[in-house]
């Protein structure tokens, strides 16, 4: 599962955008042409006209004015008509400008160099009313649209760099949360390597007294804020052990309250699996339950090459059903005894083949005691992987029971 965060479209950016209207700008330096059309535009009053005899200041005053059509005539004293069309393009602030070319010759030759140059069209002066109207038309609709559409997407980029933005802080903030590792009275430590989306693995450990030491991993469906505010809220629970009427000494009885207080009709729907154990320091004995998650890995004598023992547990993902009884399960634990809990992303990877390995094949890969530690098993899952980040959060825990 996975969230998605909505964003606006470039269309429906660009209708909450001021609209464009019609601006003309005719390059002539005759003012019999320039008032010609003129009244030609007179009738439409949605169209701006500016005129301008001196085509040595055209395109200063076409950036300034805001221009979507450009008029330019062919001949001119001051500029040639071609040079002008050539100026236009080459200048940044009206470069995309449409620009029409008036000439009063009708010559295959002459057009094509005024396309080549840039032109967008071609008219011998003076044209009727109604094609003049209508290329103008065409033309500014065309370049207004290129407007809102460049708009949409710098407001839309705006928006886009302000959710990374929210996302990478938020991400900092759940990494924050991870602990130190551990060396008195046993040694624990960790990986973590977030993926490309903030997700909702969340783990910790703690001394719950002198006796007690208490470990846990959960993994929240999906990715994004929602499932991220969800891991933090059960991970806090757990290390402020504000979870009511509960021993935190107790596994089975931290899941069945977790699955009390974290509905999942109160969290849009989303859950989460989790493994909590306890180790008693002064029997040596391993207390844990489940919740949807993967068995935890254990070895007596990580040193010695052969199958793990895992340590499963049957209980259903919490925050579906009410009132469930979670079982604790326990075991001695070997002195120099290691174990590993994790998440389904350190296993869950797609390779360059497309396949994504099992869970069977991740634990095939502990039969050799070389790759039971954190580095091994990291470097096993970024080699396994196709892509250049992970697709789901990659967690592991490591305790060495000393």
């Amino acid at each position: 599962m996975s969230d998605v965060i909505t964003a606006d479209t470039p269309e429906a950016i660009a209708e909450r955008l001021p609209d464009h209207v019609v601006s003309v700008l005719l390059v002539d330096d005759q003012p019999i042409i320039g008032e010609a059309v003129r009244r030609m535009l007179a009738a439409h009053t949605d169209i701006k006209f500016r005129y301008c005899n001196d085509p040595t200041q055209a395109i200063e005053l076409a950036a300034a004015e805001e221009t979507t059509v450009i008029l330019s005539d062919l001949v001119m004293p001051q500029l040639d008509g071609l040079e002008l069309v050539k100026r236009f393009r080459a200048e940044e602030t009206t470069r995309r400008i449409p620009l029409i070319v008036l000439s009063t010759k009708e010559e295959p030759a002459t057009k094509a160099e005024a396309f080549a140059n840039g032109a967008n069209d071609y008219l011998v002066k003076l044209p009727d009313p109604v094609e003049l109207v209508a290329r103008i038309r065409h033309h500014s609709d065309g370049y207004v649209s290129r407007l809102q559409r460049d708009e949409a997407y710098r407001e839309l980029a705006k928006k886009e760099k302000a959710i990374a933005e929210d996302l990478e802080q938020a991400a900092r903030y759940v990494q924050s949360l991870l602990p130190e590792p551990v060396t008195d009275g046993l040694l624990a430590d960790w990986r973590f390597i977030p993926s490309a989306s903030l997700g909702g693995d969340a783990f910790g450990y703690h001394w719950l007294d002198d006796d007690h030491f208490a470990m846990y991993l959960l993994d929240v469906s999906g990715h994004g804020v929602g499932s991220a505010l969800l891991g933090v809220s059960v991970l806090t629970t757990l290390r402020s052990r504000t979870l009511p009427n509960t021993d935190f000494r107790n596994p089975g009885g931290v899941v069945s309250q977790l699955n009390n207080t974290f509905r999942t009709q109160d969290h849009d729907g989303k859950f989460f699996t989790i493994w909590y154990g306890v180790f008693k320091r002064s029997t040596r004995e391993l207390a844990w339950a489940g919740a949807g998650h993967p068995a935890a890995v254990y070895f007596d004598d990580p040193a010695v090459a052969g199958e793990p023992t895992l340590l499963e547990s049957g209980g259903p993902m919490p925050g579906v059903l009410p009132d469930l009884d979670y079982q604790t399960c326990l075991r001695k634990v070997a002195p120099g005894a290691r174990m590993f809990i994790y998440s389904d992303g350190v296993y869950e990877i797609r390779g360059a083949d497309g396949r994504v390995r099992t869970h069977e094949e991740f634990i095939d890969v502990f039969q050799d005691a070389s790759a039971r530690t954190l580095d091994a098993m990291m470097e096993t899952a970024k080699r396994e992987r196709a892509a250049a980040e992970f697709d789901d959060d990659v967690s592991l825990v490591q305790i060495d029971f000393a």
